[in-house]
């Protein structure tokens, strides 16, 4: 397999979960609310007595393959193949994809130097537990301890597993900040999604998360925001008559599909950060979302820009270089990053094979064939310097 001769950082690569990753540090009195359950000769994930089908096969058993679906992103699907089709037979899991011994050794052999290790089941849990933000803390702390368990926070400076922080209950939310950082970590994940609480919903960036940002700030950790269930499948809900759960693997309508290719949620997201004063309150803050891809970045910058012109009154400070400060990007390997790049420039654009789901690449550092029209320097700066800088390792 080719390798490059600089050092590769790939910002988005994923774990598979054992079975017990939400149950094995579960206290007693939560453990009615998730589990896996075999129905019908299957495992499903139950929350709350609800099966869900938002992962298949929870248990990752058997998974497709690699960048199964890489051809299908570039090249688009002339023949009109489904689903089934295009990702083609599928694999059994190698323990590289639940360990991360034997994942270094698949990365050595990929020419990946380091990487960020993103969860894959557990951004199930946030939305369907929306309405009770005692279990959600929970749930989520006894998966950060399965996760340190498993990966550590922090695995030989060369994979950085993401632990995940829930906001429902700030007290909670700051806790779980103090043992995530005790324990070594560059970087937590963060839904890039509002926050619900028995109330309602509201923005992580409104000022009552102050605090958080302030010890995030403090503890200099970079803030995941990985593209996850982040509620925008009640939205197409409502136009289309649906009550469904969010289905990332299910066959979409033409309607989610379009909606999804404006990448509405990050949008939405990213704006919050910036028109709701996070950014400007804590500026030294590095955000960085991750399989959100890039179209949202240039319709985002001259919404801010146009707003700026019209209602300066409205911002701290120019709301542009807020988010050009603030936030890394990662544009899909089926983008024009090249062409993002000559609008923003090369500084806090990253890499991420999304390895090894089926809609991410088979070859991870084949992502530099994407921008072999950038000068030299730019592409090592975006296959590996600047996810470095991002998270403030050497």
């Amino acid at each position: 397999m080719q390798h490059l001769d600089y050092p590769v950082f790939d910002a988005d690569n994923h774990m598979y979960e054992q079975a017990d990753a939400f149950t094995r540090y579960l206290p007693d009195e939560y453990k009615h609310v998730i589990r896996i359950a075999n129905v019908n000769g299957r495992d499903k994930v139950v929350i709350k007595g609800t099966i869900s089908e938002y992962i298949p096969n929870p248990t990752f058993s058997v998974v497709a393959r690699p960048g199964a679906q890489e051809e299908y992103f570039k090249h688009g699907n002339p023949e009109g193949k489904s689903r089934r089709e295009i990702l083609g037979e599928p694999m059994r899991s190698p323990d590289a994809f639940f360990r991360p011994e034997p994942r270094l050794k698949l990365m050595d052999e990929q020419g990946v130097d380091r990487a960020i290790m993103w969860p894959t089941l557990a951004s199930v849990l946030e939305e369907r537990l929306a309405k009770d933000p005692e279990a959600t803390h929970a749930i989520i702390h006894a998966f950060n301890q399965w996760m340190y368990e498993e990966w550590t926070f922090n695995y030989e400076d060369r994979i950085f597993p993401t632990p995940v922080v829930t906001l429902p209950i700030l007290d909670e939310a700051l806790k779980e900040l103090d043992w995530i950082a005790e324990r070594g970590a560059k970087i937590i994940l963060i839904r890039p999604a509002p926050v619900p609480n028995l109330k309602g919903y509201r923005s992580f960036a409104l000022p009552e998360y102050d605090p958080f940002w302030a010890k995030v700030q403090e503890y200099d950790l970079t803030v995941g925001m990985h593209s996850s269930d982040d509620g925008m499948t009640r939205y197409y809900n409502q136009w289309e008559g649906h009550y469904d759960e969010m289905l990332p693997f299910a066959n979409q309508t033409a309607f989610q599909d379009v909606q999804h290719l404006m990448s509405r949620g990050i949008f939405d997201a990213m704006c919050s950060t910036v028109t709701h004063g996070m950014l400007s309150r804590f500026p030294d803050l590095r955000v960085l979302p991750v399989e959100n891809g890039s179209s949202w970045v240039i319709p985002l910058i001259e919404a801010l820009g146009h707003s700026y012109a019209k209602q300066p009154r409205l911002y701290l400070e120019d709301p542009v270089e807020a988010l050009k400060r603030n936030v890394w990007i990662h544009p899909f390997f089926e983008e024009d990053p090249v062409g993002l790049i000559k609008t923003i420039g090369p500084d806090k654009v990253v890499f991420g094979s999304d390895y090894p789901h089926p809609e991410g690449m088979a070859n991870p550092i084949s992502y530099a064939n994407e921008l072999r029209d950038l000068p030299e320097e730019d592409i090592r700066r975006i296959m590996g310097g600047n996810l470095a800088a991002a998270l403030k390792v050497a």
